[in-house]
């Protein structure tokens, strides 16, 4: 053991005025030891190599909750390294969750192309609708105008857009391949 290791953690227990430095710090004291908890929480390296990043965001995001001391600095490294290994969990379980019902494909999020051929193929079953059920369709399911402002907005009585919002649904959904 040399000096140098016995110096850093003292030097840790002193506050620094710069919160940069601080963090700068608290990643070379802790980042080896996360690092090592991390790989045995996430199913990668690369993964535990971007939740030790979230850590010490967090960190920097807000250096003064940090407290004070090196065992109470690592104590509450852990704890937030640890509850990002959670929130990753939950979410990859909702996830698996609703592939699992038929709600999402696997990788269907990941994928740009999906999400461009995706939007293409909505708007062009919007632009095979007539103009009046377009219209409908688009102020109420993207604008989140609601069916008495579209009936007055358009002149209509509010079964009349209900009707038309109904059956653009219907021909979207057949447009789509989806149940007409």
């Amino acid at each position: 053991m040399n000096g140098q290791a016995i110096a850093m953690p003292a030097a840790m227990d002193q506050p620094h005025e710069e919160p940069i430095c601080r963090i700068g710090a608290l990643f070379d004291a802790h980042h080896q030891r996360l690092f090592r908890l991390a790989r045995r929480l996430a199913r990668s390296a690369d993964d535990a190599r971007d939740v030790v990043q979230e850590t010490f965001l967090r960190a920097a995001r807000s250096p003064e909750s940090v407290p004070l001391g090196s065992p109470n600095e690592e104590a509450w490294l852990v704890r937030v390294l640890i509850n990002i290994c959670r929130d990753r969990w939950r979410h990859a379980s909702v996830r698996a969750r609703a592939a699992a019902e038929g709600h999402l494909r696997p990788g269907a999020a990941s994928s740009p192309e999906a999400g461009i051929l995706a939007r293409a193929m909505v708007w062009q079953a919007l632009g095979a609708l007539p103009p009046r059920r377009r219209a409908i369709v688009i102020l109420y399911e993207l604008e989140g105008a609601t069916i008495p402002a579209i009936a007055d907005l358009l002149g209509v009585t509010p079964v009349t857009v209900r009707w038309h919002l109904s059956i653009g649904r219907r021909e979207m959904a057949k447009a789509l391949g989806g149940k007409p």
